[in-house]
């Protein structure tokens, strides 16, 4: 049986839901299809920079999140190795923007505040899309359970695995090397922790710990496993029992690697971390005609700069604002597939850049930030490390714009 959906979102995260939001506020409507039975809340929290705060209050959700989460007030960054803080940022100073604000939002109050908000029946649950077909001017998507769906407009946001991306001839992201684990822990009586962006480098990984309340604490941890580090990678015990031991032999304080022991981790325990190269964002085919990619599908990351989760929400409005104007527009000659033509045309080249320069940044920055090599060390510490701090607020004094 075929199906007609002017507009089919494919993938059920953040950028396919603030994109989603993003129409709906418009006053379009659009299906989001959703592999998975429910909401996908992987991950625990994101840190959510100025750039995502501008986001979420053109969705009209800023406000809602606000009131759940601490802000941060200072990032700091420490040697693992000595133990000696080597940058201290205060996270509320001014940008070219405006004030900077940074809170550490948890994934799925995100998630379901954005759900709550789009209408009844906006998202599809258990709906893979394994292949696509055209039809003329619309595209005809084979759902894994038999089912085809016809679209005037398909946007891909079904992540580093992207069957719409593959469609559009990109090629898979490439690894690495590193891995990521991240956890949860919440603390009944309170943490006690300052609202800080704490991290901690050197001896071969990258760890932080954020607040995201006063009783809840994200953390995460990458490294560059070798052979036997690769073993632990899919055991929740082992891979526990490692990051630990990495921890207690490192100058680390004692409270972060008690977050650990007493924390939630997430399935998988440890993650690839994948970017799509830059050079594909440059060269490389972002919208074609009626479909279009966005969020992990588009510009998937390495999270050293923090923006992945962030860059997703700006897709959305940007989208969002391009094709929803292209929509609604009733004059001129231009027929309807012309426009959104355009539209998507249009969103993509305002996006291939501003993900060029965020992906590209976060893979040189992880390089400094996590190598353990005794020249590396010594410069990130001594003479780069207030540099990399700001960095992180370069890249988040932007505005991606209203809907």
């Amino acid at each position: 049986m075929e199906q007609v959906q002017d507009i089919v979102i494919v993938g059920g995260g953040l950028a396919g839901l603030s994109a989603a939001l993003g129409l709906h506020r418009k006053g379009i409507k659009s299906l989001v299809l959703e592999s998975s039975d429910s909401l996908r809340s992987a991950g625990f929290a994101f840190t959510t920079w100025t750039n995502a705060w501008r986001a979420l209050d053109a969705l009209g959700i800023g406000d809602i999140l606000r009131h759940r989460h601490l802000r941060l007030l200072r990032g700091t960054a420490s040697s693992s190795s000595s133990g000696a803080v080597t940058s201290n940022l205060m996270l509320t100073e001014e940008g070219k923007l405006g004030e900077h604000e940074i809170r550490c939002v948890r994934r799925n109050i995100l998630l379901e505040t954005m759900e709550k908000e789009l209408p009844q029946g906006t998202i599809r649950y258990s709906s893979k899309v394994v292949s696509i077909e055209e039809e003329g001017q619309l595209k005809l998507l084979h759902l894994a359970d038999g089912s085809i769906l016809k679209t005037k407009v398909l946007v891909g946001c079904d992540g580093v695995n992207s069957v719409i991306a593959k469609s559009l001839g990109l090629k898979k992201p490439s690894f690495s090397g590193r891995l990521a684990s991240r956890g949860f822990a919440t603390f009944p009586d309170g943490h006690g922790f300052k609202p800080d962006f704490a991290q901690y480098m050197g001896h071969g990984f990258r760890a932080g710990v954020l607040p995201c309340d006063e009783k809840d604490i994200y953390w995460f941890f990458t490294w560059t496993p070798n052979a036997q580090e690769k073993e632990v990678e899919q055991n929740a015990l082992q891979t526990k029992e490692f990051l630990l031991r990495k921890l207690s032999m490192a100058e680390v304080p004692k409270e972060v690697i008690q977050v650990v022991e007493k924390s939630e981790m997430g399935i998988p325990f440890s993650s690839p971390l994948r970017f799509r190269s830059p050079w594909d964002l440059i060269w490389g085919i972002i919208s074609k005609g009626n479909v279009c990619i966005a969020g992990d599908a588009l510009h998937s990351m390495t999270p050293d700069l923090g923006q992945g989760g962030c860059s997703a929400l700006e897709d959305g409005v940007v989208l969002a604002r391009c094709l929803g104007d292209a929509l609604l527009e009733r004059e001129g000659a231009k027929g309807e597939y012309e426009r959104i033509t355009e539209a998507l045309s249009k969103y993509a080249s305002m996006r291939r850049w501003r993900s060029f320069e965020l992906v590209t940044t976060a893979l040189i920055l992880g390089i400094i930030q996590q190598s353990d090599g005794a020249i590396m060390s010594f410069l990130r510490d001594k003479c780069l490390a207030s540099i990399l701090a700001r960095r992180y607020l370069k890249a988040a004094d932007y505005d991606c714009g209203k809907l």
